[in-house]
């Protein structure tokens, strides 16, 4: 009887480039964690709310739509700002915040709950149009 032999083959650049965004995805989520965290000194949280925020803000210094260079700002300053923060900050905070960044992104989210949500609000506003136009009309 022959063993089989399992081969594996090398990750595409595709799946590394979908690992790699999971990961700055995580530490994005990790440095907002470390912000607010009161063990951190003050410089280093605000270079990590500075970077998380440019990360997370619809707003970059280089629109999007401008050929090459829009996508080459967020793939180089929010790289690097995440360095400059994780050097900023211990070795064992960093691995508590990326480890809370984990689990907080693996936590599941409810579309049912949103949706009632949002028709709670819908309702509501409804109610006080209505309220306003029967108090106004008289």
């Amino acid at each position: 009887m022959k063993a089989s032999v399992e081969t594996q083959s090398a990750p595409t650049m595709l799946e590394r480039a979908k690992k790699w965004a999971r990961l700055i995805k995580r530490d994005v989520l990790a440095l907002w964690l470390a912000a607010r965290d009161p063990r951190v000194p003050w410089y280093a949280k605000v270079l990590a709310m500075a970077v998380a925020a440019y990360a997370l803000s619809p707003v970059d210094l280089i629109p999007d739509f401008v050929p090459v260079l829009g996508y080459l700002d967020d793939l180089v300053i929010v790289p690097l700002g995440i360095l400059a923060v994780v050097k900023l900050i211990a070795p064992a905070l960093m691995a508590e915040f990326r480890e809370r960044a984990t689990s907080l992104a693996e936590r599941p989210r409810s579309t049912t709950a949103a949706t009632i949500i949002v028709l709670i609000w819908i309702a509501l506003a409804a109610l006080a149009s209505w309220w306003l136009l029967r108090s106004f009309a008289a």
